[in-house]
């Protein structure tokens, strides 16, 4: 591939805790663009301005939007890279990826399952989107990596739905799986430890580092359909810290796209 496509969905509707997450996008954006660094990923790779097509950001006033806007975006063939917004967006995205290219596996890198049901009373809550994706067979395989916050509800939907789970006190043991297509990779924040991602809503301390991260990301054997960067808030960052951590972890992702 010699582009990728962007697009950006500033909604965090269905956030649980803060909002912020909206406002995210073009935050991304202007540290991606900042003067302070440049736009060559770790391997050389040039990922100029020229290579990204943009679509820009998009107000979303219907949860389902998200799906018929990506729908679109998906037409043109190119691998397409989300801005977020909280983690609620992943799945009506994972539903029009689904209906492009079938099913496909799912890399998860987070603090959170984000296996239940439902939350506080919304099927549609960022705490939901990988439980209907697995109930509606979206894809073929889930792997969850840097999760700290396992309940028995999810823990008991992740045996249902035969979800992989590498929690912290297992990272050590890790090794990416060997991966035979394509996969989606969903990155959010929250994964990092509080110290190198401090602008997200909820602090889960003893997460992965900004170096773990990137050598997961590296290490994917395959081409990469999609991703979203998710959870970054704004409201809660410290002189823009998360913001480059953003824009660093998209050059990576958008290097492997390439």
């Amino acid at each position: 591939m010699s582009k990728i496509v962007v697009q950006g969905i500033p909604y965090d509707e269905k956030s649980s805790f803060l909002q912020g997450p909206s406002l995210a996008p073009p935050l991304i954006r202007e540290a991606y663009h900042s003067p302070s660094a440049n736009y060559y990923a770790e391997n050389g790779t040039l990922l100029s301005s020229e290579r990204l097509v943009d679509k820009g950001d998009f107000d979303i006033t219907d949860y389902f939007e998200i799906e018929e806007l990506t729908l679109k975006h998906l037409e043109s063939g190119l691998p397409l890279l989300t801005f977020g917004g909280d983690h609620s967006i992943t799945y009506p995205i994972i539903r029009a990826f689904h209906k492009k290219y079938g099913q496909f596996p799912i890399l998860h890198i987070d603090a959170h399952s984000d296996l239940y049901p439902d939350f506080e009373g919304d099927p549609y809550s960022h705490a939901c989107p990988f439980y209907h994706i697995m109930k509606e067979n979206l894809c073929n395989h889930l792997t969850q990596i840097g999760i700290r916050t396992l309940n028995g509800e999810q823990r008991k939907n992740a045996s249902e739905f035969g979800v992989t789970i590498v929690g912290m006190n297992d990272l050590a043991a890790f090794k990416i799986p060997k991966y035979k297509t394509p996969i989606y990779l969903s990155m959010d924040m929250d994964a990092l430890d509080p110290a190198f991602a401090p602008g997200v809503s909820h602090h889960e301390p003893g997460g992965l580092s900004t170096r773990q991260v990137l050598e997961i990301i590296q290490s994917i054997p395959v081409p990469i359909l999609g991703a979203d960067i998710v959870e970054y808030n704004p409201k809660r960052d410290n002189n823009g810290v998360t913001a480059m951590v953003c824009a660093k972890l998209f050059k990576e992702i958008a290097t492997k796209m390439l």
